[in-house]
């Protein structure tokens, strides 16, 4: 915005003669009309993106790390709306955007058909290594749906699978996330695709197959949610901003209405946040631990996380060399775990402090270790609590401790490839007054078999710095390419 400011010069006519004086006026003035029309035209095409600028100029300086903090605080301590004012600034600090609005169409039209095509020839391979029986395709303990399809699959992904990263907004909320204790699958997943040596990261928006919106609701919630208020609708204004904002700065994003963008979360209030726009909500990928189908969680579009808890930022040193699979286990099962919800209840109402053989507590007493405990048991019970994710049953996959999935409406964490079976035994929630009977009932050969699909499928849960083949990051991104894909296998 330009500040127009009067000359005194030509108040009442200049000295130099009023005929040239008033000349010199009316040239004057049409000057300044021709510029305000240019600036309105500019203002026109350029929408929210030139009203960033100008506030940028007119301040004389861009907006600082630190005092976008002090913006966020400040706001949350005034009971203000943070997000709004967050947003306010959101595209005045972006780190080194190599995004050129400007290309040629013919130019762009070609990336964009030249990746149509990559995408046509590898749902075409992946289809054909569907069908194909080939016994020398590695599948140990059967842990894969298709394990031909799979691995053909996540070659074609390390081969094609371009990501762009949206390089707007602050990082307190933006760019940032929790990378230790039970919210770690987030803050770990957005580190490594920004600040990791991923090759699936393109700087270009045009080569790319899929676009991240790297917020964190996690940090939403410690920043703009008011405690015990159980108020989301900051949460949701936020993203609503978010989007309006990429939506009109950038093209990628009504081509499809959002459908070839994603968002990571591992919060249980990221569904809720995620209703801040509807096309993210019902369009776009969502990836969230909190992946209920009784809630709006579409495996068709969705992709579980798995809940990792990253106690003090890293896996206890007990569950990273698990014992040799011979090493007796003593104990049933096991869970520890306060009462969240009504399936923990059910299962304490049934099981807590009543068998010493299939242990259960809700507080672990002070002289048990938690990690030891799964150590020595041979089924480790997984309930959901409030919500139908669990860190437990990572945590049980470490210690090779059979996971006993006790959950209605949970879609398990790369379901779509990894069949669960193969190392897992699911239980009904109506079965849990026979939960003995049914784990007692388990031949030895086939826990022996659920103990080798554990052993092989741990790697895919594994979070690792940097990422490594076949981990947990490229497993998120692999789910993702499936969405893309638009295929199952």
């Amino acid at each position: 915005m330009m500040i127009l400011k009067k000359s005194s010069d030509n108040e009442g006519g200049s000295s130099g003669g009023g005929g040239g004086g008033g000349g010199g006026v009316l040239y004057a003035y049409l000057g300044i009309l021709c510029c305000v029309l240019v600036v309105s035209v500019i203002a026109v095409f350029l929408g929210s993106g030139f009203r960033s600028s100008a506030v940028a100029v007119n301040s004389g300086s861009t907006v600082s790390i630190v005092e976008l903090q002090k913006k966020v605080i400040a706001a949350t301590v005034a009971n203000l709306n943070p997000s709004r004012a967050i947003a306010s600034d959101v595209s005045l600090y972006r780190k080194n955007s190599s995004f050129s609005p400007i290309q040629r169409k013919s130019a762009v039209v070609r990336k964009v058909d030249k990746n149509e095509e990559g995408l046509t020839r590898a749902r075409a391979a992946i289809r054909k290594a569907a069908g194909v029986r080939n016994q020398s395709i590695i599948n140990p303990g059967g842990i894969y749906r298709n394990p031909g399809a799979f691995y053909q699959s996540y070659k074609e992904m390390e081969r094609r699978f371009k990501v762009y990263v949206y390089e707007d907004g602050d990082f307190i909320i933006v760019h940032n996330g929790p990378c230790k204790d039970i919210y770690a699958s987030e803050g770990r997943f957005i580190s490594e695709m920004e600040h990791g040596n991923s090759k699936f990261r393109t700087r270009d928006p045009h080569s790319a197959h899929v676009y991240f919106m790297p917020f964190s609701v996690t940090w939403m919630v410690k920043f703009l949610y008011k405690p015990l208020s159980y108020n989301v609708t900051p949460l949701k204004e936020f993203v609503s901003d978010y989007v309006r904002l990429i939506s009109t700065k950038y093209p990628f994003w009504n081509r499809s209405h959002g459908a070839y963008h994603f968002m990571l979360s591992c919060h249980d209030w990221a569904p809720l946040a995620s209703k801040g726009n509807d096309f993210l909500y019902n369009t776009s990928i969502r990836v969230l631990c909190n992946a209920n189908s009784s809630e709006g969680f579409n495996p068709q579009k969705d992709v579980s996380l798995p809940e990792i808890y990253l106690y003090n930022g890293g896996v206890s040193p007990k569950l990273q060399s698990p014992p040799p699979a011979n090493i007796s286990r003593p104990y049933l099962g096991f869970f520890a775990g306060g009462l969240h919800g009504d399936i923990r209840k059910n299962l304490f109402e049934h099981w807590k402090g009543k068998d010493s053989d299939l242990r259960v507590y809700e507080y672990l007493p002070k002289y048990m270790d938690y990690p030891s405990e799964l150590l020595r048991s041979k089924f480790c019970l997984c309930p959901s609590g409030y919500e139908v994710a669990s860190p437990r049953a990572v945590e049980a996959i470490y210690a090779e401790c059979v996971p006993v999935m006790l959950s209605d409406h949970y879609v398990f964490p790369f379901s779509d490839v990894l069949n669960w079976d193969a190392f897992s035994i699911q239980v009904n929630i109506s079965d849990i007054p026979r939960l003995k009977e049914i784990l007692l009932a388990i031949p030895e050969d086939k826990y022996m078999k659920l103990k080798e699909g554990l052993r092989a499928v741990r790697k895919h849960f594994e979070l690792n710095r940097p990422a490594l083949k076949f981990d947990v990051f490229h497993m998120i991104l692999h789910s993702i390419w499936l969405r893309r894909l638009n295929l199952r296998l």
